[in-house]
């Protein structure tokens, strides 16, 4: 059946991937969705600690990019994070949608997800603080505000 469809489907986009049985798709891009936004997270925390401790972001990103630290995420965000560009790529009620549906699954198959809570509660917060709209990198936004800090150039 894959095969038959693979032509239309490269149509669509470049990389096709047949993971599985009916829905497993579905469920690879909840995972993805875990990692990417997981990801954001951990980068809006770090760019929000290092603005605080007061060095250079810019020099930061260019100093860890290469290393373990170093991800598509990272290269993608970094960038408009420092020029304050929320425009939406990946929206953040968009993942709050997607999270709450990888919370949802997590619980009907008994998977503790409590990174995934966490991601779920700030995208929350951004909606209630009028951010909704804003690109996911604006995350970094939250932990601004708690910290009483801004990353910029």
């Amino acid at each position: 059946m894959f095969e038959s469809v693979l032509d239309v489907l490269k149509v669509l986009g470049e990389n096709v991937t047949h993971v599985g049985d009916s829905g497993s798709g579905t469920t690879a891009k909840l995972a993805n969705q875990i990692i990417v936004n997981l990801n954001i997270a951990a980068m809006s925390e770090a760019l929000v600690f290092a603005a605080k401790a007061g060095i250079n972001i810019e020099k930061m990103y260019q100093a860890i990019r290469t290393g373990l630290a170093g991800s598509a995420v990272l290269d993608a965000k970094v960038p408009l994070i420092l020029e304050r560009n929320f425009v939406a790529g990946g929206r953040i009620d968009i993942n709050l949608k997607d999270i709450t549906n990888v919370m949802e699954t997590a619980h009907e198959i008994g998977v503790p997800s409590p990174l995934s809570d966490q991601s779920l509660e700030i995208f929350h917060a951004l909606k209630v603080d009028g951010k909704a709209a804003d690109d996911h990198g604006g995350m970094v936004q939250y932990f601004e505000k708690l910290a009483g800090v801004r990353v910029s150039k």
